[in-house]
């Protein structure tokens, strides 16, 4: 019988992306109802433990919670699975380390140190505008905030910069061909390249296609893009690599070139 919510993950099911060995125990954290998808975020007990080792086990994660150090998008959080994901701003004062949450090219929440500067924004992706009570109109963006009175020019699937500390949108970028953007599903997943063109097709779903610096085409759901920058000026800084997939024989000699010097 189910009762309610699942509260467990097996150590198998969780997402590929946290990088959890098959042998090192039976679960696995299973994130906390929040802002972000299951199959989408990055407990902060993973993010502590497994990738900057700050702590042993999930006990001592716990201790660093409870004491309130770890802050995500401003606000301290003290559920160790805690779910943070794309864009979401981590702080740990402590240290005086920011990281802004965002994928590898190849589909993993890396560890991006940012300045405490780069830290007090964050750019947000429109789900939907709507009017609320008394013809208010607000949107909703895709990390679960709900912003009162945006630019009348706002629309689902642009992206809003909003400052951490108001919650205030302080500038908009719209979808639109020649802007930067990241793809935040699907194969392609982690990729930075600026949008060529949208095929559209109602009733089903809308291809983008998306041309990364290199000049490697490729084409993903309109769902999967995050536009990051107007123009290829990116809002936000990119991780190593930024966001172009290399094929295996350019990693091969890359790797051999680094190990060469």
């Amino acid at each position: 019988q189910a009762r309610g919510p699942k509260k467990h993950l097996k150590r198998l099911a969780a997402p590929k992306a946290w990088m959890l060995d098959k042998l090192g125990g039976v679960f696995a954290p299973r994130p906390s109802t929040g802002p972000h998808k299951l199959r989408e975020s990055l407990p902060l007990l993973i993010f502590l433990r497994n990738r900057l080792k700050y702590a042993l086990n999930g006990a001592e994660v716990t201790k660093i919670v409870m004491q309130r150090l770890v802050k995500v998008d401003g606000k301290v959080r003290t559920d160790p699975t805690y779910p943070a994901g794309f864009m979401d701003i981590i702080t740990l004062e402590k240290t005086g380390e920011f990281f802004r949450l965002v994928y590898d090219v190849k589909g993993r929440f890396t560890i991006h140190r940012i300045s405490a500067e780069e830290a007090k924004y964050k750019l947000c992706k429109v789900k939907k505008t709507q009017l609320g009570a008394k013809g208010v109109p607000f949107l909703v963006t895709h990390d679960g905030r709900t912003i009162r009175y945006p630019d009348p020019l706002v629309h689902a699937n642009d992206t809003v910069q909003v400052d951490i500390a108001s919650g205030k949108i302080t500038d908009y970028i719209k979808f639109d061909s020649g802007n930067l953007c990241m793809i935040t599903g699907g194969r392609n997943l982690g990729r930075v390249g600026t949008v060529v063109n949208r095929e559209r097709h109602p009733g089903s779903f809308d291809i983008v296609h998306i041309k990364d610096s290199q000049g490697h085409v490729f084409a993903t759901r309109l769902t999967n893009v995050f536009i990051i920058g107007k123009g290829n000026k990116p809002y936000i800084s990119l991780p190593k690599g930024k966001g172009v997939k290399l094929s295996i024989s350019e990693e091969r000699d890359k790797r051999l070139a680094a190990k060469s010097h």
